[in-house]
């Protein structure tokens, strides 16, 4: 049996890091400002080279970018497509750049184009690519401190890539492979163990943006979570412990795919110097064992592992079905997609007033029509939702039937104070309008894919979460991710929630007035 295989750690890191009502009451966690880690990885041997600031537009609107379909990259896409280095600079600046920038009485604090829990922004993107448009082959670290690629490697790569990925068609026609890492310590600072789950949320979070920047361009594209990782780690210069790869994400379509063999060439190690985070670093260790665990060892079980995509079955109503009910296309908001990334925040204050069902219909529709991915065949999470003021929707506890595109009413009532409590104890979580719970079935996940698709569940959920943020501010309304209670939440939406987990929370509904803190 591999270790992948071995779920024993899986299920013993989420019940070890579930939330209780005592548990966040238990051995009181104190931040320490004076040892916070630095939010930017920073190669001082390395000159920057600039990206280009001024960046072209689109002019393709939120819900095109998310509810277009385009061919992934491979011999079905229609055209060849290799991004220049402004649209490279467009997708990269939108999805992981830096948007706004708020000034403090200790200093300055720079917000990301993607939600981040805590701001904390453990997520590190790499480039890998081929010859392109005023950029050589090579591969490159994007720091979006000064909004400028290191280059840590010459010549084309992606070779190596797509050997450690089995040969993925996608990666072999990909001119630019994006690679996304976590820095743990960034977020484990705050979260401690727990922070390996935020770690896909906020990756989740970015490749919302990237895809759906990618969407706008029309520039094929594919999310590879299937590669042998410590080969992936071995080309970007990470050591898997640290600093850990969690997806790869393919952009653009070359004339001929690239020749691979099964064998991984022969690569020197990256020893470029990095800047400390912080003074020390406090490990968890449990972060390092799931990771571990989680891991494929070699292209073989890469094929193995992504062959047969599980696909989730949903149960027969037991009440009559509300059709969601979205605005049509003609209708929709026309705001670009860059102008709703750059007014894009974390609501902090909700203002209890309702939204329509046509508006919460058209988030769930738009934040569920899947995406292209090499893992998946259908969502792994199930959405249930608590309606506090959706018109002229009852106010209840639903479940969301993805397949038929409809609502299902669970339990009558005002349950305002029941997802508050949920949410951590956070009002944000009973005066939103709705806040959706993502729940999966845990055991036949893992059942599936072992302990990878633990990984699975948690990046799926803030790929929707990311774009629920989208359609949310399309929409001009608001919209925050939020924490949880574990068991919590499974007993109550239990009995058709039981036996499966929290995955996370999305909140929606009118923006209040911004606290001034």
């Amino acid at each position: 049996m591999t270790k992948n295989r071995d779920t024993t750690i899986a299920r013993k890191y989420h019940e070890a890091t579930k939330h209780s009502y005592w548990s966040v009451r238990a051995g009181a966690h104190v931040l320490d400002w004076e040892n916070q880690p630095l939010p930017f990885k920073i190669y001082p041997e390395l000159e920057a080279i600039p990206l280009p600031r001024e960046l072209p537009k689109t002019g393709v609107s939120t819900f095109v970018a998310l509810g277009e379909k385009v061919p992934p990259p491979g011999p079905a896409a229609p055209i060849e497509a290799r991004p220049t280095l402004a649209q490279l600079a467009h997708v990269l600046f939108h999805s992981a750049g830096i948007t706004k920038k708020k000034t403090y009485p200790g200093g300055e604090f720079f917000f990301r184009a993607a939600a981040c829990a805590g701001a904390l922004y453990p997520i590190e993107v790499y480039v890998v690519c081929a010859d392109l448009p005023d950029l050589p082959a090579g591969v490159y670290h994007f720091s979006p401190m000064d909004f400028g690629l290191r280059r840590l490697r010459t010549g084309d790569h992606r070779a190596f890539l797509a050997a450690a990925a089995a040969q993925e068609p996608a990666l072999l026609w990909a001119p630019v492979i994006f690679v996304y890492t976590a820095i743990s310590w960034r977020s484990a600072w705050k979260y401690r163990t727990r922070a390996y789950r935020y770690h896909f949320w906020d990756c989740g979070m970015i490749l919302a943006n990237a895809m759906a920047a990618a969407t706008a361009w029309r520039f094929p594209h594919k999310l590879v979570v299937g590669f042998h990782d410590d080969a992936v780690n071995h080309l970007v210069g990470v050591d898997g412990e640290r600093e850990l790869s969690l997806a790869l994400l393919a952009l653009g379509q070359t004339a001929e795919p690239i020749s691979v063999s099964e064998d991984l060439p022969a690569l020197p190690e990256v020893k470029w110097a990095v800047v400390p985070l912080s003074r020390e670093e406090v490990p968890y260790p449990l972060i390092q064992q799931m990771h571990a665990a989680s891991q494929l060892q070699d292209a073989e079980e890469v094929r193995a592992w992504r062959a047969q995509p599980l696909r989730r079955g949903e149960p027969d109503p037991q009440a009559p079905l509300i059709p969601l009910d979205p605005i049509v296309p003609s209708a929709l908001p026309e705001e670009s997609l860059e102008s709703v990334i750059l007014r894009r925040a974390s609501t902090r204050r909700f203002a209890r007033k309702p939204i329509s069902l046509s508006e919460l219909s058209t988030i769930l529709e738009y934040g569920t029509r899947g995406f292209p991915c090499d893992a998946l065949d259908g969502p792994l999470n199930e959405l249930y939702v608590n309606a506090h003021a959706v018109q002229p929707l009852a106010p209840g506890a639903y479940v969301f039937h993805h397949h038929r595109k409809a609502l299902e009413l669970l339990k009558s009532g005002d349950f305002r104070r029941d997802s508050r409590y949920l949410c951590l104890e956070q009002d944000l979580g009973g005066d939103a309008s709705a806040t959706v719970f993502f729940l999966a079935d845990l055991q036949a996940i893992l059942a599936h894919y072992g302990n990878r698709g633990y990984r699975l569940a948690q990046l799926e959920a803030g790929i929707i979460g990311g774009k629920f943020y989208l359609a949310a501010y399309a929409l001009r309304r608001g919209a925050t991710g939020l924490t949880f209670y574990d068991d919590d939440v499974t007993a109550f939406f239990s009995p058709h929630a039981e036996g499966k987990s929290a995955i996370f929370v999305m909140a929606l509904g009118v923006a209040g007035p911004r606290p001034k803190w």
